[in-house]
């Protein structure tokens, strides 16, 4: 590595710790100034009690925070490094040098692209890790939240209810489990229905041991043939959901904070969905076009702020941060039409991959016509 390669690294690096820390802080900050009065309703736990529990929440959401902004933060970096640059001239003495400016971006580009590695890393292995501490509410300790689940997949097809679930001692209170077996694609038959004083994960066991368990057959298919059999007693409930999973289940987005694997998982369970199977699509392409879309965001960005004239710089400033932000707003409307029936059809695949068709070309348009 080359000094000039160094020294541009270095000031790479330095804007972007500078832009991650601010705009981590302001998240932080705005975050406890609107939902102090949540953590305050633990008052006594202490002092101590209270500022560790503010601490293990936010640091938990920052992994998150960290994956949402780091495209943002990368480019946010490069001006920094860029409008340093050219603040001190040192722009001119490099083309004086003889070297061309695009020589400039290659440790930019290295760099991201490492930055950008660790983003998928933080999607795919620390976040489902700690996917399910993400979904506790401020008011809520960790590992004492109590909820109720409302018909909730499992691989069997069937559903599982129940009026309180409590996460600590990884138990339902009056658990409902309907039974199910697949007519078609598109139809489920109702074969039985198990209920219980309550459930208690066995981790040994792989399911629930039931209190008090009950299962109901219904063998007909046709309303009128419907027959109450005799009532059966059942202890064990086999299921691939786990205590994990469940606060999982409750989050409106929770497809988002699991790995491709656990993604493949859900796609492969019989119980999912049609409408669900198109959120995993999209998910999965997701996981592919938005480190593709960061590169791209900066890419084109880059050739913008690369000026000779200090008195440009301002209105490079504004022109790489509003092709950055129509970059972002395509793909944002992208993901939204992603889900809707388009001409009879959904397509998933293709609006998750056209905001890579659109500004790919324009990328490289960017840095061919870049005045070296």
């Amino acid at each position: 590595m080359k000094t000039l390669d160094r020294y541009i690294a270095r000031n790479f690096m330095n804007g972007y710790l500078i832009a991650l820390g601010v705009m981590m802080g302001m998240f932080l900050a705005v975050d406890l100034f609107l939902n102090i009065d949540e953590f305050a309703e633990h008052s006594g736990l202490g002092l101590s009690g209270m500022l560790y529990n503010i601490g293990s929440y936010y640091a938990v959401r920052s992994i998150l925070w960290f994956r949402d902004l780091g495209g943002v933060v990368i480019v946010i970096a490069a001006v920094f490094s860029l409008t340093r640059l050219t603040r001190n001239n040192e722009m001119i003495a490099i083309m004086a040098s003889g070297v061309s400016l695009k020589r400039v971006l290659a440790p930019i580009l290295f760099l991201a692209l490492l930055l950008t590695g660790v983003l998928i890393v933080d999607q795919e292995l620390i976040l489902p890790r700690v996917s399910g501490e993400l979904t506790r509410k401020q008011d809520q300790l960790p590992g004492h939240a109590s909820y109720d689940l409302w018909f909730v997949n499992d691989a069997n097809g069937s559903l599982i209810s129940c009026v309180e679930y409590a996460e600590k001692e990884e138990t339902m209170h009056h658990p409902v489990i309907v039974l199910r077996e697949p007519q078609d694609a598109e139809t489920w038959h109702v074969i039985g229905r198990i209920q219980a004083r309550q459930a208690v994960y066995d981790r040994q066991r792989g399911g629930w041991r039931l209190e008090d368990g009950q299962l109901m057959r219904i063998p007909g298919q046709e309303l009128d043939d419907l027959t109450v059999q005799d009532v059966e007693t059942v202890d064990f409930y086999a299921t691939n959901l786990t205590p994990d999973e469940l606060p999982l289940r409750r989050r409106e987005r929770f497809k988002s904070l699991l790995s491709l694997r656990q993604l493949t998982e859900i796609e492969q369970n019989p119980g999912t969905r049609r409408t669900e199977l198109v959120d995993i699509a999209v998910q999965k392409h997701s996981r592919i076009t938005m480190p593709i879309i960061n590169l791209i965001m900066l890419m084109v960005a880059l050739p913008v702020l690369v000026c000779r004239d200090p008195k440009d710089m301002k209105n490079a400033i504004v022109t790489s941060f509003l092709t950055t932000a129509s970059c972002y707003t395509v793909a944002f409307l992208c993901s939204l039409f992603a889900t809707e029936v388009i001409l009879g059809q959904m397509r998933p695949a293709i609006f998750s991959w056209l905001p890579i068709f659109i500004f790919f070309p324009i990328a490289l348009i960017q840095i061919d016509s870049m005045r070296t």
